[in-house]
């Protein structure tokens, strides 16, 4: 923010400069912009280093020179040669590590209020550090240390926490046992004895228990539209948002455009976007796109497996935010949505540990999969999400649009790397760790896949991960039990390995059920009979309104009363479902830990005209899911 009074200006420039700035008066910075970093400090409530260099009014390169100058001392530009032995992550905490040449001689990258910490002590130290860039430390302990930071973020959960790591998952053997005995008991089922009908009542309940947490979720009605008064901008913390791109130079000006955008001091935003080091298309066009100076590129090193997961594990140790986020390279993003997030997390228990964001299908214009799609997220994270959130249940995380206490996200070992749906399994992690998702009522606009293949490559991923996640914590159910509680593990069970067996034997069920409905010729004459032929009725009804309500209430409030016929078809839709959980258990046997990578940037339209596509015409949005009002761009906003 600009000194616009004269008076103003004047005195600004006569006061002491903070300390952390004070010395660049002295290397030719104009006053009027050292006057302006005091002031967009004193507003964001952040030290005026920080805000200066984020703002943009000085480059990092000029203000670590200066420093330099400064104390007397060298300043090292890239390559920063280190020794092996530093310790990471501690010496990028610190912004210090020893010299290799100079064993003895410390390389110093200060960020914030340790400037001017540095400044202070430098008149008593026998050795002056070399002075460098954050950014040039960083990467050179990345090129010093990156097989053992790739295997830490590989392998932290799985060292540390065995039992909730995936790997290295069930075996041929054990599937093969699994699917023995899922034959066995439908074999069972179909006997016409009183063992056959036990066994069925006992399915038919736990089917109709794991239903009901969807149909209850359709009946319960929508959150208050009313928000807290947001925080203003001294109040609020360091915000760190990660986005893990490969292969997305489509949609890097977007993706750029829209977190430049985001309302929340620049001052206090840590962005990094993580890109493998193959990516060179990518790389490219970061390149070329001019970035603010709070965006960071991290090269992830070179290892094994080559998930999402494993890149976000690279940058948790650098994250410098108390909160963190998580977004997709896809996502076009509420303004509003971290200064939101932050104000709910100020106003939560600790032990809201996540609150998750809601996805919307941006593209359903793009065909009949896409508008189906948008009616599934529609179902689950404006209806199935915010329910179990409020109920205090486990909750599969999105993927994205996911904001996480820092902290507690480092305690948990961030994610599974080996885990192809890491949110899910993260979800649950933290359940068990007891602590809880909230919902957060902001909008993250998404792509779907346009054509069938593209769909099954991404939903069979998907199913895999909840795979991986239900063997995983299924080593020991009596300890999930114990941890959850009856209701809570009943709902993992319904929506990890529930959304997963109730796919795979959904077109038998529903061709059983049409079979003994339709052509079974009545309910025969015996108890047994009759009440095997109630029951099938109640679950095959209980099923279908499972299927189609949560869809409707969601349609409805999103106001897209355009897409309501087409809920009719989701059951059509969970035929595609089940092909691509089939598909999950076949490359969970080939390929358990392999990527299956989706293209974005292919949607031609866009119904709120976020995806930058022709524009549909915008349907109102219900109160349940409003967006926070617009606030004035952030000073220094690319």
């Amino acid at each position: 923010m600009a000194l616009s009074d004269p008076a103003d200006r004047r005195s600004a420039r006569v006061a002491p400069l903070p300390p952390e700035i004070g010395f660049l008066a002295a290397e030719g910075i104009a006053p009027d912009i050292l006057a302006r970093a005091v002031d967009l400090a004193r507003h964001s409530g952040t030290d005026a280093a920080t805000a200066l260099l984020h703002a943009g009014l000085v480059s990092e390169e000029s203000f670590y020179r200066a420093l330099a100058r400064r104390l007397g001392t060298a300043f090292l530009a890239e390559p920063v040669p280190l020794r092996g032995d530093l310790r990471y992550p501690q010496c990028l905490a610190v912004g210090a590590a020893l010299l290799e040449a100079e064993p003895c001689r410390v390389v110093a990258a200060p960020r914030g209020l340790a400037v001017a910490r540095l400044i202070a002590a430098a008149g008593g130290l026998a050795h002056r550090p070399v002075i460098t860039t954050p950014t040039a430390l960083r990467r050179a302990v990345f090129a010093r240390h990156g097989a053992v930071i790739a295997e830490a973020a590989s392998e932290t959960l799985g060292r540390l926490h065995p039992l909730w790591s995936c790997r290295p998952g069930p075996g041929a053997v054990e599937l093969a046992c699994a699917g023995a005995f899922l034959a066995i008991l439908i074999l069972l089922l179909r006997l016409p004895t009183a063992t056959g009908f036990v066994l069925l009542a006992l399915v038919q309940a736990l089917m109709l228990a794991l239903l009901t947490f969807r149909l209850a979720a359709a009946g319960t009605g929508a959150a208050e539209a009313s928000s807290p008064p947001l925080l203003p901008d001294e109040a609020l913390p360091t915000y760190t948002v990660l986005v893990a791109l490969y292969r997305e130079a489509a949609v890097v000006p977007r993706l750029v455009r829209t977190l430049a955008r985001l309302d929340y001091p620049a001052a206090k935003l840590d962005i990094k976007f993580l890109l493998e080091a193959d990516d060179t298309e990518t790389a490219a066009i970061l390149h070329a796109v001019p970035l603010p100076p709070r965006f960071e590129v991290v090269i992830v090193p070179r290892g094994l497996p080559r998930t999402k997961p494993r890149a976000l594990n690279v940058a948790l140790p650098l994250a410098r935010g108390s909160h963190l986020v998580v977004y997709d390279a896809e996502d076009v993003i509420d303004p509003g949505q971290l200064r939101l997030a932050a104000t709910l997390f100020a106003e939560a228990p600790v032990s809201t540990a996540c609150l998750q964001g809601r996805l919307v299908i941006d593209n359903q214009a793009d065909g009949l999969l896409p508008r189906l799609f948008a009616i599934e997220y529609a179902a689950l994270f404006d209806v199935v999400a915010p329910a179990l959130a409020a109920w205090r249940m486990p909750i599969p995380l999105g993927g994205t649009s996911t904001h996480f206490r820092t902290p507690v996200l480092r305690s948990l070992c961030g994610w599974d790397a080996y885990n192809v749906t890491e949110d899910a399994d993260l979800g649950l992690r933290m359940a068990l760790a007891g602590y809880r998702v909230g919902d957060l009522p902001s909008t993250t606009f998404e792509e779907a896949p346009k054509h069938v293949r593209a769909w099954l490559r991404q939903r069979s991923r998907w199913m895999k991960g909840f795979l991986q996640t239900s063997f995983t914590h299924g080593r020991r159910p009596r300890e999930v039990w114990r941890r959850l509680g009856p209701a809570e593990s009943l709902c993992a069970l319904a929506f990890v390995p529930g959304t997963v067996v109730s796919a795979l034997f959904y077109p038998f069920m529903m061709a059983g059920s049409l079979n003994e409905l339709i052509l079974g010729g009545g309910a025969g004459d015996t108890i047994l009979a009759q009440l095997t032929w109630a029951g099938a009725w109640m679950v095959f009804l209980a099923g279908l309104a499972a299927i189609w309500l949560p869809g409707l209430v969601g349609c409805l409030r999103r106001g897209w009363r355009d897409l309501v016929p087409f809920v009719v078809l989701l059951p059509f839709y969970h035929l595609l479902v089940s092909l691509a959980a089939w598909l999950a258990v076949l490359e969970l046997l080939r390929a358990p830990h392999r990527w299956n990578k989706t293209e974005h940037g292919l949607a031609r339209s866009s119904r709120s005209g976020a995806l930058g596509r022709r524009r549909m015409e915008p349907a109102p949005v219900r109160a349940a899911c409003p967006a926070p009002p617009p606030s004035p761009k952030p000073a220094g906003s690319g």
